[in-house]
């Protein structure tokens, strides 16, 4: 299993990289938006961990440009836990939502959850052509 981490915080990105490789999984990391995007389509992941608040690019920005060639579970991060941040990650095509800090077995355990439902072939809505559901509409 290849997990691709997206935080903009070394210390984040290092704490997330030492929990999953006790799941022996393939962690590649970056603490760049911009290069995250770079590693997806280099890489392919089978999983993304997304942080969402970000500079440059902030998470949702970075979650719809990987949706344009990658449909594999987007994890979305942040440790801002508001309804409007959390319902426009998954409308720009992330798959589930944590707020930070996270433990190890809730992180696994939706990890193992994505990765299940991911495999199980099911269809997947195009997120990035729909209309964008935003705060506004709440």
């Amino acid at each position: 299993m290849r997990i691709l981490i997206i935080d903009d915080d070394p210390a984040s990105t290092d704490l997330l990289k030492l929990m999953l490789e006790s799941m022996s999984a393939e962690v590649i990391t970056t603490n760049s938006s911009t290069e995250g995007i770079t590693l997806s389509k280099k890489y392919a992941p089978d999983l993304i961990i997304l942080n969402l608040m970000m500079p440059v690019m902030n998470g949702i920005e970075v979650c719809r440009e990987i949706r344009k060639f990658n449909h594999k579970p987007i994890l979305a991060l942040s440790a801002i836990n508001q309804p409007e941040l959390v319902a426009c990650a998954l409308d720009a095509g992330a798959d589930d939502f944590l707020c930070k800090p996270v433990g190890r077995i809730m992180l696994t355990t939706r990890i193992m959850n994505l990765l299940r439902r991911s495999s199980n072939g099911a269809e997947r809505r195009d997120f990035v052509s729909s209309p964008s559901f935003t705060a506004s509409n709440l």
